[in-house]
């Protein structure tokens, strides 16, 4: 059956939008069949997440049509694209922190009844219903913040069900779930599917494109390349149609490990006394040349552990060493000196100015390095000079370093990210989810990028949601469970399914 030869949802044609200095969409068509799984698919910068807030009515195009259910619609806000009946879910949630779960769903819609009071009850059912609907399991009442990723995810999909949406956008919607998560977040989208609801998805994993999705649309530079269905393409095919050439793999290499201990943690214990500690009493080494990957839902301790590594979180007890250095009562800025190297698990919270200038943020944490100075002063030629070669090195795809942080893809900020911290020779990286949001192609490259630096030396703790670049990189696989390290395994004897039930507790190790 064509696309063409059942009524269709969204209608988008010719869509063209422009930000000063790139065009992030040309002539592009997308057409989506009512009731339907459709991935949209392309490298990252290909204009995949722009094309999807233009739907939404973030963005208004300079050309095009957009016709939803048939009728051609003028979107100014988002609020445009809600009244017709189109949610979006973002990459990054859009949640408060310090509002429970209920308050999240009803903010900016609360229902009143008599004197102007919010109807709390009324909305209690109303989402009590939805969640029953789509097989959904919340607490109401419990903080956002208290919430593991699984569950945020799942609110935002009520949230915006609770605004009547019936088009549901999904940006990366798999992109930190455990494979047990991704089965129950993909069970959830058939309910509302067979309720007669439609799904757009972006996403860069094309094995679960090609088991979920009813239809295919490949970007690529802004243009759609491709209409395809799952069942005339492969993984092969695909990954050619978004990137031209041949998938890479994170698996097939030796690693040269030595016996110098780069990274030496013992007893690391993070809480707040009268609180349950949030890490209790994690304990590992990473030696030179070895890749010690941490598997774990999040929300059980991994974040709080990388800080306690870079000093930005305070320990009840445990020590740490960096190449035989006790670094545990110095600064961050000290511990950076002695050679540690982050990517954090946040990089618009943690790692970039979104702002400032991509040379100023690549600069971010090395002004005073003799290349990038002058005096107490910055050499600006030479600090743009070095984020041209990072640009380069890591395919960061922008019209140049004077751009700010804010217009690149999100693919090509991880790029940019990920550049900065190999770039400055660091002994030990802590590398936290480093292709998150990246395109295939750009995997490949911070995959070669991390191999070489390993190859030459470089100890690494890999913390990832990505459970085959996990099993594929790794030389040692830590499972954190409620704070602990549960397990310690092989990766030449681990899948992505047992790596998952071990991260969800289902698994333990033999004591």
């Amino acid at each position: 059956m064509s696309v063409q030869a059942v009524p269709l949802a969204v209608e988008l044609t010719g869509i063209e939008k422009r930000f000063p200095g790139v065009i992030a969409n040309h002539d592009v068509d997308l057409r989506v069949r009512a009731g339907t799984i459709h991935a949209i698919v392309g490298e990252n910068g290909a204009g995949k997440s722009t094309l999807m807030k233009t739907l939404y009515g973030m963005h208004q195009p300079e050309a095009g049509t957009i016709r939803v259910n048939g009728a051609e619609q003028h979107f100014k806000s988002p609020s445009d694209a809600i009244a017709v009946g189109i949610g979006m879910v973002h990459q990054h949630f859009m949640l408060a922190d310090n509002l429970s779960v209920l308050e999240n769903v009803i903010l900016g819609l609360e229902p009143t009844v008599g004197g102007g009071r919010i109807d709390f009850g009324g909305a209690r059912r109303r989402i009590e219903e939805l969640a029953t609907a789509t097989g959904t399991t919340l607490d109401l009442d419990a903080p956002v913040s208290e919430l593991g990723v699984g569950a945020r995810q799942r609110v935002e999909i009520i949230k915006v069900l609770f605004r009547g949406a019936r088009i549901l956008i999904l940006d990366e919607p798999t992109a930190v779930l455990v494979p047990q998560e991704v089965e129950e977040l993909f069970e959830n989208l058939g309910r509302l599917i067979a309720d007669g609801a439609t799904i757009i998805f972006i996403s860069h994993k094309l094995d679960e494109v090609l088991a979920h999705a009813d239809d295919i649309t490949v970007i690529r530079q802004g243009t759609t390349v491709a209409e395809v269905k799952p069942a005339d393409v492969d993984r092969a095919a695909l990954g050619e149609l978004m990137v031209g050439s041949e998938l890479p793999s994170p698996e097939g290499r030796e690693s040269p490990i030595a016996d110098d201990v780069r990274l030496r943690v013992r007893n690391i214990t993070v809480g707040k006394p009268g609180q349950r500690n949030v890490v209790e009493d994690v304990s590992f080494d990473i030696r030179s040349g070895e890749i010690v990957g941490i598997a774990g839902v999040e929300g059980n301790g991994q974040f709080e552990l990388c800080e306690a590594i870079l000093g930005q979180t305070e320990m009840l007890t445990g020590t740490i060493e960096v190449e035989g250095r006790d670094v545990t009562s110095e600064p961050t800025r000290t511990r950076r000196d002695c050679g540690l190297g982050y990517v954090p698990f946040d990089r618009h919270r943690e790692a970039l100015l979104l702002n400032m200038p991509l040379w100023e943020n690549t600069l971010l944490g090395r002004e005073d390095e003799a290349e990038l100075a002058r005096g107490p002063l910055v050499d600006t030629r030479s600090a743009r000079a070095d984020c041209v070669e990072i640009i380069d090195r890591f395919s960061v795809l922008t019209p140049g370093e004077s751009v700010p942080a804010f217009a690149l893809s999100g693919g090509n900020q991880q790029k940019l990210v990920v550049g900065r911290e190999l770039s400055d020779r660091p002994r030990v990286l802590i590398a936290a989810h480093p292709t998150r949001g990246v395109d295939i192609g750009a995997q490949a490259a911070i995959w070669s990028e991390i191999r070489h630096a390993r190859d030459a030396g470089l100890a690494v703790l890999l913390v990832s949601a990505d459970l085959e670049e996990l099993i594929g990189l790794s030389d040692t696989l830590k499972v954190m469970f409620d704070g602990r390290i549960t397990a310690t395994l092989d990766p030449a004897n681990v899948t992505p399914a047992m790596l998952g039930s071990y991260m969800t507790g289902a698994v333990q190790e033999a004591s």
